[in-house]
């Protein structure tokens, strides 16, 4: 992150040493290069190449770099200030760092959420040079990038980098060392006015950390429902019941008038009939014995005679 005049070379080898030279000491399988980083990178070198081959620093910079009293008519300016550098160097660090850290975050995400990342870095960048900053103009992508680092550190703490290709460190003490050497730098240069003499915007850097950190600690939508998966492992009951399972019938509902008892008489009487038609007929049975004949009838002795000729139904009970 730059600001100050185009032949500030003291500004821009400041830039480039906060960017820290460093490669991770990680065996983990995860692309090298991904979609979103190899745009963002193009861009960033696609528009410096212009810048030096074709149109030149000024023109670039006035089209492109943020400057706070020109934010009404270039209000695009709070974010491609993010792809405008102010020299070689700066540019090299910049994207060095965003291939170092960008491309394990973009493959942890996805590489829209990646660019939605970096720009939103960028807007908190912006923010921190209005709050803080002084004049001049503010380029390149420090802001954006040290959010990336930020992100990295906070999923993969522990992973190890050797910083200068020699010293072995966790990428979480290296961020820490980051945010603490901007901190001073940006609080010594506001209160000594010293922020063009730099060229570094050092509350820029800190206004884009700032950015990563909300960003990165505010839940999203996916993890607002894994964590109420985890707290209500029962499954949602429907609102209303699966079409297997009948609804309940209705309760049937009093009937006080007289043609409501009239009816249920009628119903009671009918179902009396039938189950009378329902009832089975009573046994006949006639058993002729020593000479008399016996009369049973619905398993009871109702008659017996003494001449077999004679019916004994209806004739007086004789004891057997």
């Amino acid at each position: 992150m730059a600001e100050g005049d185009a032949g500030d070379c003291a500004g821009e080898w400041r830039a480039a040493r906060q960017a820290p030279m460093a490669f991770s000491t990680d065996t983990d399988e995860y692309p090298r290069m991904t979609r979103a980083v190899q745009g963002l990178i193009a861009i960033s070198v696609a528009i410096y190449f212009l810048q030096v081959a074709a149109l030149g620093d000024r023109d670039v910079w006035h089209w492109l770099a943020f400057e706070r009293g020109d934010l009404t008519h270039s209000v695009w300016t709070v974010v491609t200030y993010a792809f405008v550098h102010l020299g070689f160097w700066h540019l090299a660090f910049n994207m060095y760092n965003l291939w170092m850290f960008g491309p394990r975050v973009e493959h942890m995400w996805s590489p829209g959420r990646f660019v939605a990342f970096y720009l939103w870095c960028a807007l908190g960048g912006v923010l921190g040079f209005l709050m803080f900053g002084g004049g001049g103009m503010l380029m390149g992508a420090s802001a954006a990038v040290m959010g990336v680092m930020l992100a990295y550190a906070m999923h993969w703490p522990d992973e190890e980098f050797a910083l200068f290709g020699v010293l072995p460190m966790k990428v979480k003490w290296l961020v820490a060392i980051m945010i603490v050497a901007n901190l001073v730098q940006g609080v010594g240069s506001v209160a000594m006015s010293g922020i063009a003499e730099s060229g570094i915007a050092y509350t820029a850097h800190l206004g884009g950390l700032a950015f990563a950190w909300f960003y990165l600690r505010t839940p999203s939508a996916q993890s607002l429902d894994r964590l109420r998966q985890r707290i209500s492992p029962v499954a949602d009951i429907p609102d209303e019941p699966p079409r297997a399972v009948p609804r309940s019938a209705p309760r049937p509902r009093e009937r006080t008038n007289e043609r409501g008892s009239a009816s249920d008489e009628a119903v009671a009487k009918s179902k009396a009939v039938v189950v009378k038609r329902q009832a089975p007929a009573a046994l006949n049975v006639f058993v002729k014995r020593d000479g008399r004949v016996f009369h049973f009838w619905g398993g009871e002795m109702h008659g017996a005679t003494a001449d077999p000729g004679q019916d004994p139904r209806g004739a007086p009970d004789i004891a057997p």
